[in-house]
């Protein structure tokens, strides 16, 4: 699961796209230009199907292809700041929301004593002693328990 989120978060390279799609891109371009002299109003994705007889999610995907690509070396504004910045760190969203579905995958995996053992210590911010007392168990055993459980998450974690 989490490779899969890892493809689907990655994969925005360079997108082919067809002949017939980039043709119907420009021939709606053309109508729109042509709608807008006539009426001077735009044509929307419902007039167009009509006029083109076709389905709306062909023409959305036509007019959504013929968009033009953005450098990522682009200025985004005053201070020439560049489209690249923002997308490192979109990029470090994306790996903390990765990291945090898969630590809450590898928590879910664990005993019921251990889940309440990382719960108390890591979301609720109790010391080991407290959290021996909570267990009904001694502080060393809690600390052997967290660096067991700390131990294998890092093993499973390199295995991703």
């Amino acid at each position: 699961m989490i490779g899969e989120i890892k493809k689907f978060l990655r994969d925005d390279g360079i997108i082919r796209i067809s002949r017939s799609v980039k043709e119907l891109g420009i021939k709606i371009k053309e109508l729109e230009r042509i709608y807008m002299v006539k009426t001077g109003e735009s044509l929307c994705i419902t007039k167009l199907s009509k006029i083109l007889e076709m389905p709306e999610e062909n023409i959305y995907v036509a007019i959504e292809a013929s968009k033009t690509v953005e450098s990522i070396n682009e200025k985004i504004d005053e201070e020439g700041k560049e489209l690249i910045e923002t997308l490192a760190k979109e990029d470090d969203e994306q790996s903390k929301i990765i990291d945090k579905i898969t630590i809450l995958e590898l928590i879910e995996k664990l005993n019921s004593r251990d889940k309440e053992l990382i719960n108390l210590r890591y979301f609720k911010d109790k010391t080991q002693a407290q959290v021996a007392n909570i267990l009904g168990i001694s502080q060393v055993h809690v600390s052997r328990i967290e660096k067991r459980i700390l131990r294998d998450f890092k093993s499973k974690l390199l295995a991703y």
